[in-house]
């Protein structure tokens, strides 16, 4: 079976079993507990929670996907068998609809009969001092073993393997259960039955007004390896084509590296992530830099050609910018290619190299850790990953430091790029774009409904983008009611104030948060209006913002584009 055969196969097995079908979420995570999506459940949090309803928005309590991810753990591990940074998840879940029966059930019936897979054993949750033993989900194992007489193990482990959860210092969790198949974990089947408090307390979480629930995962690569009986993941139909093209003067290693890089920097950029320094923009720029130093005496039309594969293998399920991937990697290249030489020239003079050599050769060069490690050779047997990104933390909160003197005090919050002024009068525009972002996102989940959440915005005095989730392209007749509801709330010449409080306090309030940022504590929530309680906006935010919504002018929707799979971008001016 193809990858796209068994994404397909999944999806019509789930539908077929009352589960809606949802389409995978950006890469750009919407949880504030990480970077970038890293497992399907994140888009689905808040629907145990009751923050959300699945009914509502799905019109079932069920639903399955196929989930982009990212880890970015395993980028120095790229070049084995095993390891790679974007893969697919395939999920099943539900939200108060069906439990451990089903769930099981539905996870057998899936790999024994459509996949035609054998089970060599399961594992279950042995217990601990906050929770049982998991004696429900062996049951139900024990009942399928006699009555299709199977012979896979039941196995008990701990709660490293067979718990899972929250992803945060809160939060829903619970119990697992995993398929091994060839002695590879393929699927864990997460019960959500529990929910975490901050004083880790392991409460029912129907106590926490939520709902039990079912989470699954099982990685897509894992599985076409099983069924399409290769050694690893760059010998499935997802890497064959692109590992062919690759030359010889390549060792194994390298072809590797630039595959999945290749495909995770396609998948990062079409879905709005553009290189820089910081949070997933530094992840790009990793990914690229790497890429490009490994290709950098081979044709030009390389990295254009793997680009094209990866739309050909893809482009019928995400949406692939292919034009967008082939510009931004172009231009990076062309500027990293100026200083590479350069900074491998001054990296070879150096007689040993240690964190704040390499920090050095990054800051002047943009050499990458993983390419200094590799170059210097036995010279960076003491260059620790660890104390390079310390230092790389401490340059960061210098360069923010700046940034809040220049804006006399203020910080800005933001997701991607960065709030630009290069004087006073610069500084007016930005303001008063900066607050027509709040009312934009007022004014589009009045239009749109309120499953709209901001994924990220970049503002110059020239003009704002704002990222929002939503499916589908605005029409119209939207554009025109954006705008005249952002018209009346402007010429409301209401005022735009702030509190500060406790970050739980300021969840409370319902204000709005841009989820792919960790806020502190301590947080503002930026409200329009005359109290926090009957704003028409607020939001968590560093400020600053003018003073009065008549300050504003008028809000324009200049341009709508998609980023990614259920991301859309709106570029706005005022006047």
């Amino acid at each position: 079976m193809k990858s796209r055969e068994i994404r397909q196969c999944f999806l019509d097995f789930f539908r077929e079993r009352g589960h809606a079908i949802v389409s995978s979420s950006s890469l750009v995570s919407g949880d504030p507990s990480v970077l970038l999506t890293t497992a399907g459940m994140q888009q689905f949090k808040r629907y145990y929670t009751r923050e959300l309803s699945a009914e509502s928005d799905f019109g079932l309590l069920n639903v399955a996907t196929v989930q982009k991810c990212f880890r970015t753990s395993d980028i120095d591990e790229v070049g084995d068998e095993t390891h790679n940074t974007f893969f697919e998840m395939l999920g099943n879940f539900s939200f108060g609809g069906y439990f451990k029966r089903e769930a099981i059930e539905y996870a057998y019936q899936f790999m024994t009969k459509e996949m035609n897979l054998r089970i060599d054993y399961v594992t279950c949750f042995e217990g601990d001092e906050n929770i049982s033993k998991d004696t429900e989900a062996e049951g139900i194992w024990k009942e399928i073993k006699e009555r299709e007489g199977e012979s896979f193990e039941i196995r008990f482990y701990g709660r490293e393997d067979n718990f899972w959860g929250p992803t945060g210092k809160t939060g829903p969790c619970g119990p697992t259960t995993e398929i091994y198949v060839k002695g590879v974990e393929i699927w864990n089947v997460v019960f959500n039955e529990f929910y975490k408090t901050e004083s880790s307390e392991y409460l029912p979480i129907e106590d926490k007004g939520g709902l039990k629930g079912i989470d699954t995962g099982m990685g897509l690569e894992r599985l076409l390896i099983m069924k399409q009986g290769v050694n690893n993941i760059f010998e499935t139909d997802l890497f064959k084509e692109m590992m062919s093209i690759l030359p010889s003067v390549l060792i194994l290693s390298q072809k590797r590296i630039i595959c999945d890089h290749i495909r995770g920097a396609v998948f990062l950029i079409s879905d709005g992530v553009r290189p820089s320094n910081k949070e997933t923009g530094y992840v790009l720029r990793r990914l690229l830099r790497r890429i490009i130093f490994y290709t950098r005496d081979l044709d030009k039309n390389l990295l254009n050609s793997l680009i094209d594969i990866i739309y050909n293998i893809y482009h019928d399920f995400y949406e692939i910018e292919v034009g967008k991937a082939k510009e931004i990697i172009t231009l990076e290249r062309e500027k990293f290619e100026q200083t590479l030489s350069l900074g491998i020239n001054e990296l070879n003079k150096l007689e040993v190299i240690d964190a704040k050599k390499a920090f050095y050769l990054y800051e002047s060069f943009g050499l990458p850790f993983e390419i200094i490690k590799e170059v210097s050779g036995n010279k960076a047997d003491g260059l620790v990953l660890e104390e390079f990104e310390k230092l790389f933390e401490e340059h960061r909160d210098k360069s923010r430091l700046g940034v809040e003197k220049k804006f006399g005090g203020h910080g800005l919050i933001l997701d991607t790029g960065e709030m630009k002024a290069g004087n006073q009068e610069e500084l007016a525009k930005v303001l008063r774009l900066h607050t027509a972002t709040h009312i934009l996102q007022y004014a589009l989940r009045k239009v749109l409904g309120n499953t709209v959440n901001q994924m990220g915005s970049d503002i110059t005095p020239a003009r704002a983008r704002f990222d929002f989730s939503f499916e589908r392209k605005l029409t119209d007749e939207e554009i025109i009611l954006v705008e005249k509801y952002a018209k009346e709330l402007i010429e409301k010449n209401l005022p735009v104030k702030y509190e500060k409080m406790k970050k739980s306090e300021a969840e409370k309030t319902g204000a709005l948060r841009l989820f792919s940022n960790k806020y502190p504590e301590e947080v503002k929530v930026y409200y329009i209006g005359d109290s926090i309680e009957t704003a028409y906006s607020k939001e968590f935010c560093g400020g600053p913002h003018v003073e009065q919504t008549s300050e504003i002018g008028k809000i324009i929707i200049k341009k709508q584009e998609a980023v990614g799979s259920g991301v859309r971008r709106i570029k706005i001016v005022v006047e």
